[in-house]
């Protein structure tokens, strides 16, 4: 153990995977005739069959989660336009109906990991010296798909790092349906993805300069009566490509009140589906006021792309895609203001090699330059930052981690200069942080990973995950990390 990893301390606190937080998600059979049949095994029970059997599935799943009856309501409209159903039916078969195509998701059954860590907005009510903060995690349950969770706690003025016990109930936001699209942009997205075409150019064309999801809808449906039977292969593969892109970039909303930790965001959109993994939250100082944004990757299934979420409150989030040549791999982490008047970025463009782009638009990134690569034998394999950049006195400081032999991760840090991040100024020789033997062992072993970490009173609190499956704690001072830098 080098000097460096001695004046770590670590908390012995873990967060660890929760089976009994659970959400109400929707199930749907493998066909609509079978959803059909079920509907009518249903209908043909007696009432008082129907009403015995509702009371038996109230008391046995009611009590694990906050607003059943709303969830079940909803889910019975949904089923409605599915199968269209023209039935008058009881409330109790009606709500029936909707248990039969409803299932429990354990969100973080198999994984609480990859924690982000960022000054909550709230920091009122502290003891002097003290610090609210907010973490986010990657859950992950059945299928490996990873939801965004989060976490409430205090670091105390000695550095000690309280986390708040989460809340018994997990939930999910609404999806705004109308949430507004920018036309400029959203022509130029369309041009990047190979989408500009005199077909999509005419549907722009009739949408105002802020358009909503339904008003696109509106217009694709017109363009698909307008161009049937000419091309019709080229001119779907373009109307399809328009509605996902726009399913990509939208907006949710959980219900005022409530506790931070009942918020979980599953993955809802087309390039999201298979998880929302890995978000590198930041507070951005910009000149109309704070807010958050995270970047994360999105993952169908089979491609993993870069993309950006924002908040101001926790309560409202809008995601976005990421756009440009510059967009590649995983990575993505942003600075927290702007440098010389323009937005900046870390990333991961080659799977190897730490990146520096610059934007005039934080949605849109077209170059980059390699400004970090593996040097010492701890990341011979490949580096990749670990959260946005954090701004100190002596410049930007970066933590990292770097893969070695027998893919064992590790974290380390490196500088940039305050004023032009593209100046490496220094660089740690030895990791940071490495897995010890209580950490090794897990979903992928020998891995210890962050997604970012902030400064309080002069100590680096890290939040980082153990393995892919656990997550914890450290901290160092700041001034040890700074004297074991090499230019």
């Amino acid at each position: 153990m080098n000097s460096l990893e001695l004046s770590v301390r670590r908390t012995g606190m873990f967060l660890r995977p929760d089976c009994s937080r659970v959400l109400l998600r929707p199930f749907f059979p493998a066909s609509l005739e079978r959803a059909e049949r079920i509907v009518r095994r249903v209908v043909n029970l007696g009432e008082d069959e129907a009403a015995a059997l509702l009371e038996q599935v109230m008391g046995e799943f009611s009590g694990r989660h906050a607003r059943m009856e709303v969830f079940l309501q909803r889910r019975h409209a949904q089923l409605e336009r599915i199968l269209s159903l023209n039935l008058s039916l009881s409330s109790a078969k009606r709500f029936l109906v909707a248990a039969y195509f409803t299932q429990e998701y354990s969100l973080e059954s198999a994984a609480l990991f990859n924690p982000s860590i960022m000054p909550h907005p709230d920091q009122s009510s502290l003891s002097p010296g003290a610090l609210r903060f907010i973490l986010s995690l990657r859950a992950t349950g059945e299928g490996h798909i990873s939801s965004l969770t989060f976490r409430s706690g205090v670091i105390d003025a000695d550095g000690g790092v309280r986390c708040d016990v989460p809340a018994r109930f997990v939930s999910e936001p609404a999806v705004i349906p109308n949430s507004s699209y920018n036309k400029e942009l959203f022509g130029r997205k369309l041009s990047e993805v190979g989408l500009d075409n005199e077909l999509s150019r005419g549907i722009l064309l009739c949408l105002p300069d802020f358009f909503s999801m339904r008003e696109l809808e509106d217009r694709l449906s017109m363009a698909f009566e307008e161009t049937a039977g000419a091309a019709p292969s080229e001119n779907e593969h373009i109307l399809r490509g328009i509605r996902m892109l726009a399913q990509s970039n939208f907006e949710v909303e959980f219900e005022a009140g409530g506790d931070l930790s009942e918020r979980a965001i599953f993955p809802v959109s087309p390039s999201q589906i298979n998880g929302i993994e890995d978000a590198r939250f930041v507070c951005f100082d910009d000149d109309d006021g704070k807010r958050y944004y995270a970047t994360y990757t999105a993952f169908d299934g089979k491609m993993a792309l870069s993309q950006m979420l924002e908040t101001h409150d926790f309560l409202h989030f809008k995601f976005n895609t990421l756009n440009g040549m510059a967009v590649q791999n995983k990575g993505m982490a942003l600075f927290p203001k702007k440098i010389n008047g323009c937005h900046a970025m870390l990333s991961r463009q080659d799977n190897e090699n730490i990146f520096l782009m610059f934007s005039d638009n934080i949605h849109f990134w077209h170059s980059a330059e390699v400004i970090l690569r593996p040097k010492h034998s701890w990341e011979f394999v490949q580096l990749g930052n670990c959260g946005s950049p954090i701004e100190t006195e002596h410049g930007w400081l970066v933590l990292i981690h770097g893969v070695g032999p027998m893919r064992k991760y590790c974290l380390g840090a490196f500088l940039l200069d305050l004023h032009d991040p593209r100046k490496v100024i220094g660089r740690l020789r030895e990791p940071l942080l490495k897995p010890d033997a209580s950490e090794r062992e897990g979903y992928v072993p020998n891995v210890v990973y962050t997604c970012g970490a902030l400064v309080h009173r002069g100590l680096l609190i890290i939040p980082y995950a153990t393995s892919d499956q656990a997550s914890t704690f450290a901290s160092i001072p700041l001034e040890n990390i700074f004297e074991a830098m090499e230019s």
